[in-house]
C-alpha cells in the first residue's frame, strides 16, 4: 500500500507526463482504404475515434459508412508519425497540417475530418 506521500507523487508524475502528438491512419483491411488524421494526444485519438465510430456519430460520413459495411474487427489504427513535444505551440497548427498534407499524399488518402 503506497503512503499518502508516494500517492501525491504518483499524481503529480501522471499529471506532468506529455501525451505523445503527430499523425496517424485508420485503416480498413478488406478495402485497403485509408484516413489520416492528427492528435495532440495520439494515446487518446483511436478511443475517440473507435467511441465515435461506435455510436454511429462519426463525422466523416465515407469512414462511418465503411465502418458500418464492414465491422469493428477489420480497422487498424496506425500511428504514422510523433513529433517532438518541446514545439513551439504556436508552430504546432502549423507543423501538423504539413504532416498531415504529406501523410494524405503519400498514402493517397483523405484526412480525417
Amino acid at each position: 500500500m503506497l503512503s499518502k506521500e508516494q500517492k501525491k507523487e504518483a499524481i503529480h508524475k501522471f499529471k506532468e507526463r506529455k501525451s505523445p502528438l503527430g499523425v496517424f491512419a485508420v485503416r480498413c483491411a478488406p478495402t485497403g482504404r485509408v484516413w489520416v488524421g492528427t492528435s495532440r494526444n495520439l494515446n487518446a485519438a483511436r478511443n475517440g475515434i473507435w467511441f465515435s465510430l461506435r455510436i454511429d456519430g462519426h463525422r466523416d460520413k465515407a469512414l462511418q459508412d465503411e465502418w458500418n459495411a464492414q465491422g469493428e474487427h477489420v480497422f487498424v489504427y496506425e500511428v504514422l508519425e510523433t513529433l517532438e513535444d518541446d514545439l513551439s505551440p504556436l508552430l504546432l497548427p502549423d507543423l501538423l497540417k504539413d504532416r498531415k498534407q504529406h501523410w494524405m499524399r503519400e498514402l493517397n488518402a483523405p484526412g480525417l475530418l
